[in-house]
C-alpha cells in the first residue's frame, strides 16, 4: 500500500487555518480535515444535554454516547455528523468554539477523537488542521505548518466574517474570546497548543489569502514535491 502524505496546519484560533486548509487539500486533491469541527460536535453534543464542558464526570458518563462521522460533499466540504445527524452548521458559533476548546482539555475526549483522525491520515492524503497536528495527532507529518497572526488581526477577521454574514458583531468583544481561547489552549494540561520543532511558521497578518496559499503550496512543494 502506498504511503500516504499528510499536511499538518496547526495554529491559534482565528488565524485562517480552516479556509486555507480546505484551499491547499482543493489544489492538491487531497482531504480536508478540519479537527476543530470534531471538538465542536462534541461540545455540541454536551451543551444539548446541559453537561459543562468544565464538568469532567459528566463528558466521560456521556461520551460513549456520541457517534461522530465525517462525510464529503461533492464539493469537498467536510460535514458533521452526529448521531445521524447533520450539525455542520449548529457548531459554528463562538459560544461551541469556547466550550470546545474546553472540552478538548479533557483526556477521555481526545483519547476517543485521536484514533479518528489518524485513521483518516492512514487511508488518504491528508490536510488536517487544528492545535496540535503536527505535535500529537500527526507528529510524522510530512510536513508542518504553524499558521498565526495578531489576535488583534485575528479578531478583525472574525468581525468583518459575521458582519458579511448578516450578523451582530462585538470586535471589543470578540478580540477578548479570542485571547480567552489563546490562553486556554495554550495552557491546557493535554496537547497545549504549541508550534512543532520542524514546523514551519507562517505569520498571516499582512498576507491575502492567495499570498498565504502561494507561500504554503511553495513549503509543501519543497517537503514533498506536490
Amino acid at each position: 500500500m502506498a504511503k500516504t502524505v499528510s499536511i499538518a496546519i496547526d495554529g491559534p484560533a482565528g488565524a485562517g487555518k480552516s479556509t486555507i486548509a480546505r484551499a491547499i487539500a482543493k489544489e492538491l486533491g487531497y482531504y480536508y480535515v478540519d479537527t476543530g469541527a470534531i471538538y465542536r460536535t462534541v461540545a455540541y453534543f454536551m451543551d444539548l444535554l446541559g453537561i459543562s464542558p468544565k464538568d469532567v464526570d459528566g463528558v466521560e458518563r456521556y461520551i460513549d454516547e456520541l457517534t461522530i462521522n465525517i462525510e464529503y460533499d461533492d464539493e469537498g466540504v467536510q460535514h458533521m455528523i452526529m448521531n445521524g445527524m447533520d450539525v455542520s452548521n449548529d457548531i459554528r458559533t463562538q459560544d461551541i468554539s469556547q466550550k470546545a476548546s474546553l472540552i478538548s482539555a479533557h483526556a477521555v475526549v481526545r483519547d476517543v477523537l485521536l484514533d479518528m483522525q489518524r485513521d483518516v491520515a492512514k487511508a488518504h492524503n491528508v490536510v488536517m488542521d487544528g492545535r496540535d497536528i503536527g505535535t500529537v495527532v500527526l507528529p510524522k507529518a510530512q510536513v508542518k505548518i504553524f499558521l498565526t497572526a495578531s489576535a488583534e488581526v485575528r479578531a478583525k477577521r472574525r468581525t468583518d466574517e459575521l458582519i458579511a454574514k448578516g450578523q451582530k458583531a462585538n470586535y471589543e468583544q470578540i478580540l477578548k474570546e479570542i485571547q480567552q481561547r489563546d490562553y486556554q489552549d495554550s495552557h491546557r494540561a493535554i496537547a497545549p497548543l504549541k508550534m512543532a520543532k520542524d514546523s514551519v511558521k507562517v505569520d498571516t497578518s499582512d498576507m491575502t489569502i492567495d499570498e498565504v496559499i502561494a507561500a504554503i503550496r511553495a513549503i509543501v512543494a519543497e517537503k514533498v514535491g506536490a
